[in-house]
């Protein structure tokens, strides 16, 4: 159906979850010249499999023969039998479910309702639209869910909620002529208030060298808690990341909002930069995602690994973190968070 303006909030990402959806890697073009199996789809048993211990996890495949390889990998890597874990045959044209996956949210009756917002792969840098625009509604089919589209151009990478009204995103990515040309920020304000329940937008500038989705701000601050954000910082003065990083930690400590009580802020170091064939990767421990029972975070097998994993095992005690191999995910220019999309619980 088409988007009429209404009453919805989208929960924070460590609300309870019923679920967390995956798709599977397949697709060439994202890790160009890898071999899938031996290099990246590791990283996914360990995703399922983590996951799997306090929610179910989704998975589409694109096939029923896929999905036999899938169910085959995943015992091979450990998956226990039983295990809440439902491979689904839904054909996608890359991995990324975090930017083209339905953002759940929950309406003034707290009844769940599937957002669709266009997605044009990243500003039209890529040919991979037309099966990914598909999987929002069949996601809101599975789970039973009114589905709602809106008209406007929105990543699902390129916001972060704190469940109660603050949205973080940035200048660079959401007000980019390559999303919606002619929207200024009171426009793309009314439409994250519209669909995410936002009363308070936190702009942010730049993104993370490497990132091809012109600085989606799940690579580098997130809300851990109601008015807590931790933001990733470069120290070497000589990176490309340290000065768009110093400058959002700026903006975060200035900010104040309507009540003027402002944020705690959490610094998260970045590991030590990533390239392949050349090419500068959106490496960032920022990129985590938050479930039911764990914390996926990517890590690099770099000194500052354990200093991430240290800063957010103190930011949820009630969590085990699992580092996840991102090395080669990242090659994706993505890792844990763009890779998921949670499904909030029933209420």
């Amino acid at each position: 159906m088409l988007h009429t303006p209404r009453s919805l909030t989208m929960p924070a990402e460590w609300a309870p979850h019923e679920a967390t959806w995956l798709t599977w890697p397949h697709c060439a073009e994202t890790w160009p010249g890898m071999d899938l199996p031996a290099r990246v789809e590791p990283a996914y048993v360990t995703m399922v499999t983590a996951l799997a211990t306090g929610e179910h996890v989704h998975v589409n495949c694109l096939s029923e023969e896929h999905v036999q390889y899938v169910a085959e990998r995943l015992r091979e890597g450990g998956l226990p039998d039983g295990a809440p874990v439902t491979l689904h045959v839904l054909p996608t044209d890359d991995e990324w479910i975090r930017d083209y996956g339905a953002i759940i949210v929950y309406d003034a009756d707290g009844r769940r309702v599937a957002t669709d917002w266009v997605f044009n792969a990243w500003g039209g840098k890529y040919d991979r639209t037309e099966q990914n625009n598909r999987v929002p509604a069949a996601m809101a089919a599975h789970l039973g869910a009114e589905r709602v589209a809106f008209p406007v151009v929105m990543e699902g990478g390129s916001v972060d909620v704190n469940g109660a009204g603050l949205v973080l995103t940035t200048e660079s990515c959401l007000l980019n002529p390559n999303r919606n040309p002619g929207l200024v920020k009171a426009d793309v304000e009314r439409w994250l208030a519209d669909g995410l329940g936002a009363t308070d937008t936190i702009w942010l500038g730049d993104g993370i060298a490497g990132d091809d989705t012109d600085g989606h701000v799940d690579d580098m601050t997130r809300f851990v808690a109601e008015r807590t954000v931790v933001t990733a910082v470069e120290a070497d003065p000589t990176d490309d990341n340290h000065a768009p990083l110093l400058d959002n930690l700026e903006r975060l400590r200035r900010w104040r909002g309507r009540d003027g009580r402002g944020l705690e802020v959490v610094t998260l170091p970045m590991p030590a930069p990533r390239f392949h064939e050349g090419e500068r990767l959106p490496a960032s421990y920022a990129n985590f995602l938050i479930g039911n029972a764990v914390v996926l975070l990517p890590i690099f097998d770099d000194p500052n690994d354990a200093v991430a994993v240290d800063v957010m095992q103190r930011l949820f005690p009630d969590r085990r973190i699992v580092g996840v191999d991102a090395r080669d995910l990242v090659w994706g220019l993505g890792a844990c968070h763009c890779l998921s999309q949670q499904v909030p619980a029933a209420r």
